[in-house]
């Protein structure tokens, strides 16, 4: 079995089309939505997890390049750099999967990467540069 994440960016057109359910059920693709912001006749972009028989995912990815969906591969992951940390807790509001977050005892930083679907958001708001982009998904 085969992961793949990837953003998928959607055009005004694609939007409205039922191409999740089609991964699913045409191509039997499992899908594990990460991070999704779409509004139906607009743009948007979706962070996913597909899993599958690899030969399942090349149709898949075929398929949605052929609606003009655009497939970008998380080819990063995001790391935290402990010794630069300042927990300063500039970064907590803008992790949306809450990856990032605060002990309210010790005041603390912590971070799951678990959580993280590699928005990078935490990288444009820390001014101590304590969280990395680093490569790991291929």
């Amino acid at each position: 079995m085969r992961k793949f994440r990837a953003v998928l960016s959607f055009s005004e057109k694609t939007t409205e089309e039922p191409v999740i359910y089609r991964l699913i059920t045409e191509h039997g693709i499992r899908i594990n939505i990460l991070r999704a912001g779409i509004d139906p006749g607009k743009r948007g972009r979706m962070v996913v997890e597909m899993s599958g028989e690899s030969d399942r995912i090349d149709g898949g990815l075929t398929y949605l390049r052929s609606l003009d969906v655009q497939v970008e591969p998380l080819e990063k992951e995001i790391r935290r750099l402990e010794e630069r940390c300042t927990s300063c807790t500039a970064c907590i509001p803008h992790c949306p999967t809450g990856a990032l977050n605060v002990d309210r005892t010790s005041w603390q930083v912590s971070f799951n990467a678990e959580k993280c679907v590699v928005c990078r958001s935490c990288l444009d708001v820390c001014i101590y540069q304590a969280m990395s982009a680093v490569e790991e998904f291929v």
